[in-house]
């Protein structure tokens, strides 16, 4: 997916054309190889595919990193009445930093001035926080706008509704990404570089 192609040029630019792309911020985390799909083989597709956005895109697109925590953990059994005492060993991953990072990231734009408008792609609660501080503090110099990424295909009830509470914070909300979008919106089969090109991996 070429995520500038999609949300500026598929989403932003058609619903307001006067639109001047400052910076598109990308959250992640390197995938863990040993508890990923197909080990190294997710991992390599993961690492080619956020170098062709930085190829195409260097002044444009900033990838921002958290990281993967793995740890053991003991969990509760999933049964009916809910036992306390019965908890099976598990492996625990977690993304970490990566709501941290966002918050960060854009209490910091706002507060510098950076932008008259921050656009948040996502349907987590957890960013809330972040963007009831900024309506409170720069409301007057700054609009939020809520994409939720939700395919207008999938079913009602397969997955979640647009998060009331941020669509509550927003000036503005898209409650949903096209299939003919996401179709325009793929990267080329190679991306040009220096030296050798970046080919689109085989497995994603």
């Amino acid at each position: 997916m070429d995520i500038h192609k999609l949300f500026f040029e598929q989403i932003l630019i058609p619903q307001t054309p006067q639109t001047k792309l400052v910076s598109i911020k990308y959250f992640t985390a390197d995938i863990k190889a040993k508890v990923a799909p197909r080990g190294q083989t997710s991992w390599i597709a993961q690492q080619t595919y956020l170098r062709a956005l930085q190829i195409l895109y260097p002044q444009k697109i900033c990838i921002i990193k958290g990281y993967y925590s793995l740890e053991k953990a003991k969990l509760l059994a999933y049964q009916q009445p809910l036992d306390k005492e019965q908890r099976l060993d598990v492996w625990k991953l977690e993304e970490k930093q990566t709501d941290v990072n966002i918050a960060l990231e854009a209490y910091r734009d706002a507060s510098k001035g950076n932008a008259e408008q921050l656009v948040f792609v996502t349907n987590d609660s957890d960013i809330a926080p972040v963007l009831e501080a900024i309506r409170e503090d720069f409301s007057d110099k700054l609009k939020i706008g809520v994409v939720f990424p939700i395919r207008t295909s999938i079913d009602k009830g397969t997955h979640r509704p647009a998060n009331k509470q941020l669509s509550r914070l927003a000036d503005w909300t898209r409650r949903h990404i096209t299939d003919k979008e996401l179709a325009a919106s793929h990267l080329p089969n190679q991306v040009p570089t220096r030296k050798r090109p970046i080919g689109k991996p085989e497995y994603w």
